[in-house]
């Protein structure tokens, strides 16, 4: 289907403050990492200004949403701006301030509207079943049976053993009486077989309950089954009419990109959040896309670090297919990748002796090989160490962490400091500068944590499903309005320290510049300073310090 989408009315926004000498960016917003254009800063506040008057809204925007805007140009040269937020909104998927759906989930015309109306009515069979009297009689009828023929059979085997005690004497008493004997094994035969007899009854009277019950659970399976068919059949379909255009002019449905991405079936909402909504009605209306940002309105969601006000990234599970199709014919800024910026840098080497070797790896650098080939650490211990058995990493730091990493050099060596790390018997320190002020001045933070799946590299609290993760903090000073911290992590989860911090059961004050639970800066203020722990060979305490160069 490549006709175009219905375009509808234009909501493009002048902009109200003075644009005057605000340069153009030279190319369009990376939507995965970016730092706002003051121009995508100007239309987000104008946006908040919005929202504040909306007092019939105030009670669910507390409850936080998502929202987007994107800077345009007109055929004119004119600069705007549209605004757009993510799923319903008050009940609603199309408000007049906001660029309306990709495509009208809402419409009770639609075929969406109509079979959810017939899933509901499934999923309401399915309920009154399971709640029903012949569901509980059956049941209940089943209990009662079982009950009673475990009763019946361990009477039985009772008699069955009392008999078999009486005959026991009774042979003791007449070993050498043939016609007591053969009368003794004609009694436990026939009880036996009237055991067997008795047996049979009770299972056949407990099967045809448990057919009756078989049969009844049969006909909630195959509405689940249907249920489950037409669920799978409607998502497809309205995948399919979520028609997105790019900046080539190319038409492609929601479920085809998926598909062609190799991402499989398409979460729940894809097409619904902001970033598409903006790009789809700028392609539709002929504007051209100058800068875009997000950011959340409201309370941070249970598990997630979202602060009211902050600019965030796209999220990759729903959006990352989405806007790598829809951006197709625009010149993209690309910090996404790791910049090679260090290649010249020598690596400062701190501690160095036949087993092991610690350096310093400076922000921006990656520990070991990614995706695409850029410098790494790895790389440069084994350029550094072409004889060595090793070297291996013993653990990591983020890209955007600076600190200290330490090596093995042989496989023993190696295996030694593991399992130190897998004990917690290895201590380590870090110092951050928190992008807010914190009023307590030390404790413990202890929050179980799990990868994000719908948005990774992000992980998430999760009381449930979440690893144990346990950090120590102290707060070592303060500069304004941010706060100068020691972290001592006792476990090793990925993104620990960050996800501790911002999250608002830890300390609710992100790391300056942590992008993904905060917002960016020149640079993530985390730095790893210190690494003790028991030297592999020699038994030795090892401490290896290496202190932060901004604080």
């Amino acid at each position: 289907m490549n006709c175009p989408p219905e375009k509808g009315p234009c909501r493009l926004h002048r902009l109200k403050g003075d644009i005057t000498g605000i340069a153009l960016p030279g190319k369009f917003t990376n939507p995965f990492r970016y730092i706002p254009h003051p121009l995508a800063q100007m239309a987000a506040t104008e946006v908040q200004e919005h929202l504040l008057r909306q007092e019939e809204w105030q009670a669910e925007l507390r409850q936080g949403k998502m929202f987007g805007v994107l800077v345009v140009q007109t055929e004119r040269k004119e600069i705007g701006y549209l605004a757009a937020f993510s799923g319903i909104l008050a009940g609603s998927n199309d408000h007049a301030f906001f660029v309306p759906p990709v495509y009208d989930l809402l419409n009770p015309s639609g075929f969406f509207k109509a079979e959810e109306r017939n899933i509901d009515c499934i999923n309401a069979e399915i309920c009154r079943m399971q709640d029903s009297e012949t569901c509980r009689n059956l049941q209940k009828q089943w209990e009662d049976a079982r009950t009673n023929a475990r009763a019946t059979l361990e009477k039985a085997k009772a008699q069955l053993r009392e008999s078999k005690q009486k005959r026991d004497l009774m042979r003791a008493a007449s070993p050498d009486d043939p016609a007591c004997m053969e009368a003794l094994i004609r009694e436990s035969q026939h009880q036996k077989a009237e055991f067997k007899r008795l047996k049979g009854r009770v299972e056949k009277e407990l099967s045809a309950l448990q057919a009756q019950i078989d049969a009844f659970n049969q006909e909630i399976a195959t509405l689940k089954a249907e249920r489950k068919a037409r669920s799978a059949a409607l998502q497809e379909k309205i995948f399919r009419q979520f028609r997105l255009l790019n900046g080539k002019g190319e038409i492609k449905d929601v479920f085809t990109i998926f598909q062609e991405a190799g991402a499989g079936i398409p979460p729940s909402g894809s097409g619904e959040c902001a970033a598409p909504k903006l790009l789809q009605h700028a392609f539709l209306h002929g504007l051209s896309p100058v800068a875009m940002a997000e950011f959340w309105w409201g309370d941070s969601p249970h598990n997630e670090m979202r602060r009211h006000g902050f600019f965030y990234p796209a999220c990759q599970s729903k959006c990352k297919p989405l806007l790598n199709h829809m951006l197709q014919g625009l010149e993209v800024d690309n910090p996404a990748l790791p910049a090679n910026g260090h290649y010249d840098t020598p690596l400062e080497i701190l501690y160095e002796d036949p087993w092991l070797i610690a350096v310093h790896k400076p922000a921006g650098m990656l520990s070991v090989p990614g995706k695409i080939h850029v410098d790494s650490v790895a790389e440069r211990l084994h350029a550094l160490l072409p004889e060595a058995e090793g070297p291996l990493l013993v653990h990591r730091l983020d890209m955007e962490t600076s600190g200290i990493l330490l090596a093995a050099k042989t496989k023993c060596a190696y295996q030694n400091l593991q399992a130190q790390f897998r004990k917690h018997e290895i201590q380590k320190r870090y110092i951050a500068i928190l992008d807010g002020d914190i009023a307590q001045q030390e404790g413990t933070i202890d929050l179980p944590i799990r990868p994000d799946p719908e948005d990774r590299p992000r992980q998430a609290v999760d009381h449930q499903w979440g690893k144990t993760a346990i950090t120590r903090y102290k707060v070592l000073g303060h500069h304004g309005k941010q706060t100068i911290v020691a972290f001592c992590p006792i476990t090793g989860r990925t993104h620990q320290i960050r996800v501790h911090a911002a999250h608002p059961d830890g300390l609710d004050t992100p790391i300056l510049g942590d992008e993904l639970y905060g917002r960016k800066a020149e640079r993530l203020f985390l730095h790893a300073e210190m690494l003790q722990f028991r030297h592999p060979a020699t038994g030795e305490t090892i401490r290896i310090e290496k202190k932060a160069d901004f604080y």
